[in-house]
């Protein structure tokens, strides 16, 4: 089991409008949220393309938390007030303290959890299977960390998860690349910018023209260098640990 701190940073959204503003603004379905539940979603761009991937959870009736990686939460906000006109929706920073536990079972929550610590929010993280949550809170979180963020970051080339910086680039990602389409949108919940791309390729049974993999690559391998079969690049690595790397790779190479 990993149990190690991550750098996040957050936004809160809060006020009367919040629910209904985010929901219109974000890729998945933010109303339906109940307290204490969140959805990962994609902040898109009106052409489509993808300006960050978040997690929202719904901390009271109206007030929301958005987490992602750090160094994003400008572009996020600008994007996010961008159309924000006669709406009650504050969007301010907020401080977390964020711990992750991955584990190839579902691990013990009740045990995890400190004690009599209402300020900690136990979410699930990447594909929402169980066996990888976030204890996401305002104050440090009192747990034994397990592990180091090479373990983590192993971990995540493990579950074919993309990260902002390394495999989602602002205004340039398609969402289909990044395959989390799947638990990142609603298709049912109605109008958002960036709507018509994810929907027209969605219909078509289209996929980007590269594609996010987990691969194994030779020792020594770095960010940047190009994946080679039988003597022709066909992609790029974005994230290597070890000899496991995350790759965009183009859709029709079987690796």
């Amino acid at each position: 089991m990993i149990v190690v701190d991550i750098p996040r940073e957050a936004l809160l959204v809060s006020g009367r409008d919040a629910a209904s503003y985010l929901h219109s603004q974000l890729s998945n379905d933010i109303a339906s949220l109940v307290v204490g539940a969140s959805r990962q979603s994609l902040v898109l761009e009106p052409t489509g393309r993808v300006v960050a991937l978040v997690r929202v959870t719904r901390r009271a009736d109206t007030e929301f938390v958005i987490d992602l990686a750090p160094g994003f939460l400008d572009v996020v906000t600008a994007r996010l007030t961008k159309f924000k006109i006669r709406v009650q929706a504050d969007i301010s920073p907020l401080q977390v303290h964020v711990v992750a536990v991955r584990g190839d079972t579902p691990p013990d929550v009740a045990s995890l959890a400190p004690g009599g610590s209402d300020h900690v929010l136990v979410l699930p993280a990447w594909w929402s299977d169980g066996r990888a949550i976030d204890l996401l809170s305002t104050a440090p979180v009192d747990i034994a960390r397990i592990g180091t963020l090479d373990d983590y970051e192993a971990s995540r080339i493990n579950a074919v998860w993309p990260e902002m910086g390394s495999e989602i680039v602002p205004g340039d990602t398609l969402p289909a690349a990044t395959g989390v389409v799947t638990v990142a949108v609603s298709f049912s919940k109605g109008c958002y910018p960036g709507q018509e791309l994810v929907e027209r390729m969605d219909s078509r049974g289209s996929t980007a023209p590269r594609t996010l993999r987990s691969i194994s690559v030779p020792s020594g391998t770095a960010v940047g260098d190009p994946v080679v079969i039988e003597g022709e690049s066909v992609g790029t690595i974005t994230t290597v640990i070890g000899e496991r790397a995350l790759a965009y790779v183009k859709r029709d190479v079987e690796i």
